[in-house]
């Protein structure tokens, strides 16, 4: 299917599709990111564990991840205008009803659909913004869509905080209505479709292999979020879904390599560098949105931080970005190999997890949080360029947008798969460092005795009966014991994710390099 004319755009007109589109993809990533302030409060107000509030946040990704390979494909099959008016409609439809949920299954089903709408908004508003100017302002172009991606999540966590702690969880939905009417109105009356050629019929549409991609990544996502919970291999769900996630994974790649149209062009990771460059892009985004997952979850729960500080910090050191990946960009212009770069970046984003273990206490402060992960971002912004340059340099321009929906399709996917595994590994480290300190407590240590004492007689000073006093003064060491084997899981995290990181470094010298400068410009 070919496409016959981009549509350059110029004046007010020009003005007015630019602020469109940054606005529908500042809303698709502030919703990645303004949930993660509030799972602390929809734990508490809709009677939910942590693996069960993770499902909000990992739900999203999940429609995110379907939509995004097929994305280019449903623009050029319905027109660009359409399918991004619907695309809206269907995420501010969603959002209206995630703020009317009652429950974690109902609120994660509408997250879902919120997801599929959303897969559409980042990948087609890149495209409008860029297309809408001449070749040689593509550079501006490019650099416009940056700052939607660096702003959008950066505001997320800070305006979700600030509604946690002053109304109620569902208006961090209801934010999206009015202004995704908005967009509606505005892409309806602005944006304008290339023309196609070469439409297929519905009947040559590859249903097959959109059924596929759903049963494979939604199986799997059931069994990393429920398995810890359902006892793993001994629950015959688990079993048959992980089943279903490998059958339905071999039949997704046997039908994608062979149907005429495939909706995943599988074709294109024959090229090396891309493979890579996919396989990257997962591991980013475990990190990347792993890591962005535990800072407000471990702040506002163990640190008793409100909704609005564990926000800012969030919001502070992402905006960071704006100054950071300028710098990196320049540099890898300037003729520094991605290879050394992507090195350089897995390393100052280990040795940030490593730093991140050894600061974590019940009394860490925002300043020491502030400084730890803006050293976090240097990493981070250096990783996710030379993914670009590597994954993209050997490609022909052809195939370059195949090869940005594998990328951004494993790195979406890699966040949700985090996010799942690290809450699974969190609970797991949490029951075992806690068997372990109960193990060192001994009932005839003195210094034990006396602690229980003092706070079973500062019970009875508040009129508590005798019997009353000492199940509250065991309830309290109770709960020592377990802030800090949580305390202890969380560091165990950020060691783990740093290893992954570091681990990769011998890798990516088996990579050859291309065009770095061209192909940042074009991430």
């Amino acid at each position: 299917m070919k496409q016959v004319d981009t549509i350059v755009e110029y004046g007010m007109r020009r003005v007015i599709i630019t602020l469109t589109a940054m606005l529908c993809a500042i809303l698709e990533l502030l919703d990645t990111t303004i949930v993660n302030v509030a799972l602390n409060d929809l734990q508490g107000n809709l009677g939910a564990t942590l693996s069960e509030v993770s499902w909000v946040v990992t739900a999203y990704g999940i429609g995110n991840v379907i939509l995004i390979p097929m994305t280019s494909w449903l623009s050029r099959q319905f027109g660009r205008r359409n399918y991004f008016a619907a695309s809206i409609l269907l995420f501010t439809l969603c959002s209206l009803l995630c703020g009317m949920s009652g429950s974690i299954p109902e609120l994660a089903f509408f997250r879902f659909l919120q997801g599929i709408g959303g897969g559409a908004l980042l990948a087609t508003s890149q495209t409008i913004i860029t297309e809408s100017y001449p070749i040689e302002k593509r550079g501006t172009a490019n650099l416009i869509f940056m700052m939607s991606v660096i702003v959008g999540p950066a505001m997320g966590p800070l305006i979700g905080g600030y509604i946690i702690d002053h109304y109620s969880w569902p208006l961090i939905f209801y934010i999206n209505v009015p202004l995704g009417l908005i967009a509606v109105l505005l892409t309806l009356q602005y944006i304008r479709s290339p023309r196609y050629d070469n439409k297929l019929p519905a009947a040559d549409v590859d249903w097959l292999g959109i059924f596929l991609l759903a049963l494979m990544i939604g199986s799997l996502q059931y069994v990393l979020e429920k398995g810890q919970e359902e006892d793993w291999f001994s629950n015959r769900i688990i079993i048959t879904l992980s089943i279903t996630a490998g059958v339905g994974a071999i039949l997704f790649i046997w039908r994608e390599l062979s149907c005429s149209h495939p909706i995943v062009s599988l074709k294109v990771l024959r090229n090396r560098n891309l493979a890579a460059g996919t396989i990257f892009s997962f591991i980013y985004g475990f990190g990347s949105y792993g890591s962005t997952f535990i800072v407000p979850l471990f702040t506002q729960s163990q640190l008793n931080w409100p909704a609005t500080d564990a926000g800012l910090l969030v919001c502070l050191t992402s905006l960071s970005s704006l100054v950071i990946f300028p710098l990196t960009n320049k540099l890898l212009k300037s003729g520094v190999k991605p290879q050394y770069m992507m090195s350089a970046g897995m390393f100052i984003f280990f040795v940030n997890c490593y730093m991140s273990s050894r600061i974590l206490t019940p009394e860490t402060g925002f300043q020491t949080f502030f400084w730890v992960l803006i050293f976090r971002y240097f990493g981070l912004n250096m990783i996710l360029l030379s993914i670009s340059s590597i994954a993209f340099s050997t490609l022909q321009t052809r195939e370059i947008s195949d090869g940005a929906a594998f990328t951004g399709m494993t790195r979406q996917l890699g966040g949700s798969f985090g996010i799942a595994i690290i809450t699974t590994f969190i609970v797991r480290r949490n029951m075992l460092h806690r068997d372990r300190l109960l193990s060192h407590l001994n009932a005839d240590d003195p210094g034990m005795l006396t602690r229980l004492q003092q706070t079973t007689q500062a019970f009875r000073a508040q009129g508590f009966p005798e019997d009353v006093s000492a199940g509250h003064a065991h309830k309290l060491l109770d709960m020592v014991v377990i802030k800090q084997s949580t305390l202890l899981s969380y560091m165990d995290v950020y060691i783990v994710i740093g290893f992954l990181f570091l681990s990769c470094v011998p890798f990516i010298y088996f990579l050859k390099s291309g065009k770095a400068a061209a192909v940042a410009d074009a991430h």
